[in-house]
Formats: C-alpha cells, structure tokens, sequence
C-alpha cells in the first residue's frame, strides 16, 4: 500500500487497482479508531474498525441469501445507516447496488425494478407522504402472500429477496435482524475468497440518471470509476483523516454515494449525516455539534441554511472546504458561503452521472473569481474538449459548444440499452454531457447551457419530456408544453403550458394532483397557464425557449434570469 505519504500522490493514486471493499479494509487498518460515520439524528456512530466488521456481518449475510458476484442488489431509502453499510457490504462480495430514488411513486419504482434485474432490494418503511410497503406491495402483488426468499413474480422475475430496514416487518420480508442472523451461516474466510475474485473493473453500481426520453436509465459504474472520482474530489479539498464531511445531499444520488462516503473510505474522514433528508436546522447543528470541516449541497441547500432562523447564532468555525455543485452555483451565494459560513476553501464541482460523476473541480487555491466564476479544471485523467453541436468538430478558447470528457470516470454503459449507450459514448471514448460549455483561456470552464431541454430544480434533474407524458394521460389534455424558468432559491422551477380539449374543463388543482399520483414531487409543475396555442417555426416546431421567454416576463423573473453563474 505504500507509506501514508503517497495517500495523496496525484499521479498514481492509491486506491488505483484497489475495489471498495480492499479500500474500506485498508482505511479501517490505518484508523481503526477513528469516527467512520455518525447519523447525528439518531445519536449513532461507528469507528472504521466497527464499520469495516458489520460490513463484513451483512456480506456474511448476503453470501447465505445465496447472493453471487454480479448479482444486483436494490436500496430505497433515505440516508439511513442500512444503506451506508449495504452499498459496502454488496461492494465486498461483487453485489451490483441500484440506488433507487426515494421520491419515486408506484410506477417509477416498478420501472427501475424490472430494468435493472433486482434480485434483492432493501426498504424503509415510510418517510413523510410515502409508504414504501404499500407501493412495493402495489407493483409487486405476490410479495404479500409468499415466504421470504421464495417470491415468484410475473413482472419482477429476478426478484427474490426483500429486506425491510425499520418499521414492522411486512409480509413476505426479512427484517434487518433477520438478515444479519443469516450471517452466522458463513464464514469470514468465504467473503474473503469472494472478494478476492473480483476486478477493479467490474461494475458495483447502477444509478439511474433520468432520461431525455422520459424513462430513467441505469449508469454502470465500476470499483474504479467511483475510487477515483472520490480521490481526487477529496484531494482537491485537500481531505486528510482529520478532516469531518456533512453530508445532507441524498446517498441514492452520486453527490452522496461517491462524493461523500467514499470519498470519506478513501481518504479516511468521518461521514456525518445530519437527518435522514435535508433539514437545514439539522445540518446547521451537525456542523456546530460534530465540528465539521467540510459541507457538502446543491445551491438550494446553502441557501436555506443561510436564510433559516438558527443560523445566526450557530458556530461554524471548524468550516473549511466542501463541495457545491449539481445545479448552477450562483456567484453570490459563493461569496456569502465563502465568507460569512466560513467555507473559504469550497469547492465547485460539475459533472454527470455517467462521469462518476467529478469531470471537472475548482482547487482550494484558486482565486476567488475562479472559484467562483467557472467549473474549475478537469481533475486529473479526464480528457475535456468543446465540440460544435452540429458539426462534431473541436472548438476554440471562448467558443460555446457541448462538453464532452474522456477518461477514468466515463461509465461502462446504460444498463441493458445498448443504443443508448452508443448515443452517449462515441467509439472514441468520449462522454457527450448535453451540456453547452466554454473554455477560458487559462483552462477553465464555464457552462453556459444545455442542449437538451432538462430542468435542473435544486439539484435534481426534470426531464420535461416525463412530466408532459403523464399529462397527456389526462382525458383533459390535448397538449402540453413543459420548460423550466428560473427559480432564486431552486435555480429552476417547472411551468406547464396546457391546451385543454375542446369542450373539457380541469383546473391547475386536479392537474396538480393528477401529476402528484404518479411522479416525483421534484417534478410536479409549480407554475400552470391554459392557452389555446403554442409558439413554432414556420415548419411547425414547437419553440420551447419562447415559452420561456414569454413567462419570464408574465411572472416577472427578468432579474432572477439575469443572475450569473458559474
């Protein structure tokens, strides 16, 4: 493993050649003692030898359910300490994790379910509105009336196992407890054997990332896609074993699950999670109570910290670095987090999915114009380059066009879609984003766009093209045009132009909740208007940035539309 000196050698990082669960035994070794990871609202902790042990109990676990390498493996959940412990204990023995979206309603579950051939998938019970079980028991009838580990169904066929994380334990599941009994069954020697077979370059992750064509696809990531996307996040923070990471942004997501837990296993810093979802009071007392150096979030996340009432008298002097990304980062609220939070060295960070998701970061001593102007530079092994939209060719300094990275990061495929895959990655390697980006002449860029029509809404990606899908189910609705217009606190909120059929009536309200049965609550329109037409070119193409256009100035956003980003 070499010297902890070579922990942070940018050339040939350590963790190069490693899988995640040799990392995690590694990092347990050097700081056994350490705090591994804190869930602040449950009053619980574990240091990395403890952490390092109940991952191998649930792997134990896993391996007597009959779990085999390549195997996939489903967790919906919050950021609960389950799911910390299973997408490591999957990892040890080969087990693929899909991260399952926690806001998905009945239909977007079955979706994910059937694409990604779950054999096994994790739950709590309820958070907030949504009761899990139900929805389970909704896509998948026969799980109520069978034994666990003998389900049979029609449309989940690989489905196998169900393993409730809280909660009383529905029919046909296997509670937490139950499954950590069945470790007893192996031993620790047979996880070893396991673990050993695998490569580096094996997959370990599917996240599903949504589409353009409304339905999400699965991102396969490997062992090293993921280590060294969390090195160099962690080495451009300038990460060490003393330093405490907040993590309020979502483990389902990439932000949560390579940016802030491995990215922690990696350079050997405690995870503390405030809440199980965002609370801005939770994380303002996490950071005060467990003396956090760094913080992680989306723009919308600093800003409710900043506005919310505790903040004024809270202490935020351990601050030091973090990472703000996954919408546009506002200019101002970088200065505001830099200097009054105390976060001077943060970090932006821009990327995808498909990229695991880093493809460029700012350093923590870059000036403060760059740090907060531009995306920083491509972390080390990606390749970045600036293409024309319509040509493909490679363009100048100061020239807008689609980004397109190359490297260690770029994802192995879309799970079981091939053509897509083929539209994301050309047969040189290269990631296209769909991003509209510029580079300075000093090597840093600034994204100035995007190609397609997504909607970025407090970090969470809206596919305008799902949204108008449901609402064309509504026996109402002709036609629907969805954009995103801009949003101070959310960076974008979603509007619905909607043309209703000749002679039918329904109100914003019934649309409202018509879209709330079966979407994501990030999803559902904020802003509705009935029109009879919509704005095209001359052959008839619908001009979606004149709706824009037009309802920036209805609603009055002129001056939010005007704000600069990095």
């Amino acid at each position: 493993m070499g010297s902890h000196n070579s922990a942070h050698d940018v050339s040939s990082p350590w963790v190069d050649g490693l899988t995640l669960g040799q990392t995690l035994r590694e990092t347990a070794r050097r700081h056994p003692a350490s705090d591994a990871c804190v869930f602040f609202d449950l009053a619980a902790r574990m240091t990395w030898a403890e952490f390092d042990r109940e991952v191998d109990v649930v792997a134990r676990s896993l391996l007597a359910l009959g779990f085999e390498p390549g195997d996939h493996f489903g967790v919906w959940a919050t950021n609960v300490p389950e799911w910390v412990i299973l997408q490591f204990a999957t990892a040890r023995i080969g087990v693929v994790l899909v991260n399952i979206n926690p806001s998905y309603r009945t239909s977007e579950l079955k979706y994910a379910l059937r694409q990604s051939d779950v054999r096994g998938l994790a739950l709590i019970d309820t958070f907030k509105s949504s009761n899990f079980f139900d929805m389970l028991n909704k896509a998948c009838l026969e799980l109520a009336s069978s034994v666990p580990g003998e389900l049979k169904s029609a449309e989940f066929p690989k489905l196998q196992w169900v393993v409730s994380l809280r909660g009383n334990r529905p029919a046909g599941a296997l509670s937490w407890n139950d499954l950590r009994a069945r470790a007893d069954n192996v031993s620790d020697g047979r996880v070893e054997e396991v673990a050993g077979s695998l490569s580096p370059s094996d997959a370990v992750n599917i996240q599903y990332t949504s589409g353009t064509t409304g339905q999400p696809k699965g991102a396969m990531l490997s062992h090293r896609n993921l280590l060294l996307n969390a090195f160099y996040a962690g080495h451009f923070q300038r990460i060490t074993s003393a330093d405490r990471i907040c993590i309020p942004v979502p483990l389902y997501h990439c932000f949560g699950c390579v940016l802030g837990t491995l990215c922690c296993v990696v350079h050997g810093s405690a995870m503390i999670f405030p809440a199980e979802a965002f609370q801005a009071g939770a994380t303002l007392a996490a950071i005060e109570q467990e003396r956090c150096t760094a913080i992680y979030g989306v723009p919308t996340m600093f800003i409710a910290q900043l506005e919310h009432e505790d903040y004024p008298g809270r202490d935020l002097s351990s601050l030091r670095t973090g990472i703000m990304a996954g919408s546009p980062c506002p200019i101002e609220l970088m200065k505001r987090v830099t200097q009054e939070m105390g976060a001077s060295e943060i970090t932006i960070g821009y990327g995808q999915t498909e990229a695991s998701p880093l493809i460029t970061q700012t350093r923590t001593d870059d000036p403060i114009e760059l740090r907060v102007g531009t995306v920083g530079r491509p972390i080390p092994g990606f390749e970045v380059k600036i293409v024309d939209v319509g040509s493909g060719n490679e363009l100048g300094d100061g020239q807008s066009g689609e980004l397109c990275g190359r490297g260690h990061g770029v994802m192995l495929g879309y799970y079981n879609l091939p053509d897509k895959t083929a539209e994301a990655i050309d047969a040189e390697g290269w990631l296209h984003t769909g991003d509209i980006a510029l580079r300075e002449p000093n090597g840093y860029y600034r994204i100035t766009g995007r190609l397609r029509d997504m909607i970025i809404r407090g970090g969470e990606n809206v596919y305008p093209r799902e949204v108008e899908e449901r609402l064309h189910q509504h026996p109402a609705v002709e036609d629907v045009q969805v954009v995103g217009i801009p949003n101070l606190r959310l960076s974008e909120e979603v509007l619905a132009w909607v043309k209703l059929k000749k002679g039918q009536t329904a109100t914003e309200d019934e649309l409202r909740e018509f879209c709330r049965a079966a979407l994501a609550h990030f999803k559902v329109p904020r802003y509705w208007k009935f029109v009879d037409g919509f704005p095209t070119t001359v052959t008839g193409k619908i001009q979606k940035f004149k709706i824009r256009e037009q309802a920036i100035d209805e609603l009055g956003l002129q001056d939010v539309a005007k704000i600069e980003t990095a």
